[in-house]
Parts: structure tokens; C-alpha cells; sequence
């Protein structure tokens, strides 16, 4: 890919593909943290690291944003600039899937533990540290993506009999309920802030789409329908709104690779036209993760370039 010159609200920046000979997950570009403020558009970079820092989420007292580097989670106080280490004792090799309650005392992780053939297995651990509770079964690969409002279940995308579909599991641990059933990739579920519905992703109209269901699965409804492939909706914390990042329509439906240029887009929750409101390089790791402020005026996001 040639150099991409990207287009931001407040300034232009010249970011650097990744090189030819890239390999996804074993060589990584620098990272941006940033902040964005909805409404106006205006751009802050408030942490840059030369590796793969991904998926922002924004804690419930709005100082501080969370996120996974390498393995590890750690906090970064947005009033200082200092970032440091979660304690989750064993589970030192989550993912970016990781999501706080709705109260913001607990943490849901996707850790990939050894003795599970490193399958992603979800735990959950209180939001300051300690030890992680085990909640999905070890021999099968489940990706956290949210809590339901009340606290009581675990929505994730669970691999099963080699396909992936969304699924809920009380976040004490039991038995997991299927929740749709295509035979294809079902991705990126989320509960609405009034836990009535689940809003997904799903390639089953052909390119990847926002979904909506009832919180029991019924109902299940497209809401986006255009040319892009889109991934990933997060309820702007009133519920009125929903932000997600759409992939170029040469994208297989069914990736969502690092290293692209993508758009993040805000629309209405109920569905109707979206409008970009950020243009970067990034993709895998952006924006995987709830991570609206609490009150709802900004949005936290990773964008990749070469830092030096």
C-alpha cells in the first residue's frame, strides 16, 4: 500500500504502512492512544508506544483509560500520563477483548492459559486486580464483549463445533445459552444500556453488518446495510447513540486485520443513516471494546504509526 495521508478534524498526519513482509500478531508499528470528543471531531494523542497497544476502555469515574499491551492490562491515568499494570496474577496473555461491568468494580478478560491449548477462555477479576475467576469451559475458544447491565451475564463470541456464534453465560459462572445460530461468523455482541437487546456483528447478508436481537435472541434484525464491512457497535452510555468502525469493502467479510484504513462512524442506536467522524490507520485492535467516556461526550480509540 502506498504512504496514506489521513485526514483528521484538527490536523493532517502522514502515517506509515505496515511493510510488505508484515506478519499480523509477530510484528507490530507503533501505537496511538487517543481521545476524541464526538460532537466537534477534535483529535488528542495521549500515550504513544513503538508496539501494539490496543483496545481502550474507559473507566466509570472517566479518569482513566484501560487497555491490553502484550499480553498485560494496565491503566493509564489520563491526568498524569502514567500507565500501570493490572494485576491479574496467571492470566498474563489476554487479548484485546476485555470489558468492565456497568458498576465498574469487576473486569470480564480473555486470557489464552497453557493448559487450555491457549484457547481463549474468559475470566472475570475485580477492576483494581487479584485473581481471575474462570467462566467459559477451557476446550473451546469464547471472546468477551460484554456485561449486561445488571451485572448477571457474560455475552461473548464463542467458537463451537467450528463455527462462531454469540452466546451469554452468568458472569458467576453456569451453563451458556446460544444465541444465534448462522452458519457463519457471528461477532462483537454488546447489550444495549437498558439490557433489553444485543447488538452484533454478522457477515450473513454477505459483507460483515451490524445486527440488533432481543436479549434472548429473538428478533434478530439487520441495522446496517451499505457497502463497507462493519464491526464492532458500542452504546453511547445513554443508549442513544452507537459508535462502530467500518472496514474498506476489499476487506474479507470475516477479518478485521490490523493496518488498514478504516473510518469510525456514529449513528443513531435505532439504525438510520451513519456519519464518519474519524478517518485512520488502524483496524485490529482500535476499537474492539466498549469505550465511550461516562459522560458520553468522547470516545477513546487506538490508530497505528511508526513511533520512533
Amino acid at each position: 500500500e502506498d504512504v496514506v495521508e489521513e485526514a483528521v478534524f484538527t490536523n493532517v498526519r502522514i502515517v506509515v504502512p505496515a511493510p510488505a513482509d508484515f506478519v499480523p500478531y509477530q510484528d507490530y508499528i507503533g501505537s496511538n492512544l487517543e481521545v476524541m470528543d464526538v460532537a466537534t471531531g477534535e483529535r488528542q494523542i495521549v500515550h504513544q508506544v513503538a508496539d501494539s497497544l490496543q483496545a481502550p476502555n474507559w473507566t466509570l469515574d472517566g479518569k482513566s483509560l484501560i487497555y491490553n499491551r502484550n499480553g498485560r492490562l494496565y491503566r493509564f491515568d489520563l491526568a498524569n500520563h502514567e500507565s500501570r499494570e493490572i494485576d491479574t496474577d496467571f492470566a498474563s496473555s489476554n487479548n484485546n477483548d476485555h470489558v468492565l461491568s456497568f458498576d465498574g468494580d469487576m473486569l470480564a478478560i480473555s486470557h489464552h492459559p497453557d493448559e487450555h491449548d491457549r484457547h481463549s477462555v474468559i475470566y472475570t477479576v475485580p477492576t483494581t486486580g487479584g485473581t481471575p475467576k474462570q467462566i467459559t469451559a477451557g476446550e473451546y475458544h469464547s471472546y468477551l464483549h460484554g456485561w449486561s447491565p445488571d451485572g448477571k451475564w457474560l455475552v461473548f463470541t464463542g467458537g463451537r463445533n467450528d463455527n462462531y456464534d454469540i452466546y451469554k453465560i452468568p458472569s458467576a459462572g453456569g451453563d451458556e445459552v446460544r444465541l444465534t445460530t448462522y452458519e457463519g461468523l457471528d461477532d462483537g455482541p454488546e447489550y444495549a444500556p437498558d439490557g433489553e437487546s444485543i447488538y452484533f456483528n454478522s457477515m450473513r447478508s454477505g459483507k460483515m453488518q451490524i445486527w440488533r436481537m432481543n436479549a434472548d435472541g429473538s428478533d434478530q434484525k439487520q441495522v446496517t446495510d451499505d457497502e463497507y464491512n462493519n464491526w464492532f457497535p458500542h452504546f453511547s452510555p445513554g443508549g442513544k447513540s452507537i459508535v462502530y468502525i467500518a472496514f474498506p469493502k476489499d476487506i474479507d467479510p470475516a477479518d478485521h486485520p490490523f493496518y488498514k484504513d478504516v473510518t469510525l462512524r456514529l449513528m443513531p442506536a435505532e439504525g438510520g443513516p451513519a456519519k464518519i467522524i474519524a478517518y485512520l490507520y488502524g483496524g485490529q485492535g482500535t476499537i474492539n471494546v466498549p469505550s465511550w467516556s461516562p459522560d458520553g461526550k468522547q470516545i477513546a480509540f487506538v490508530s497505528n504509526t511508526v513511533v520512533e
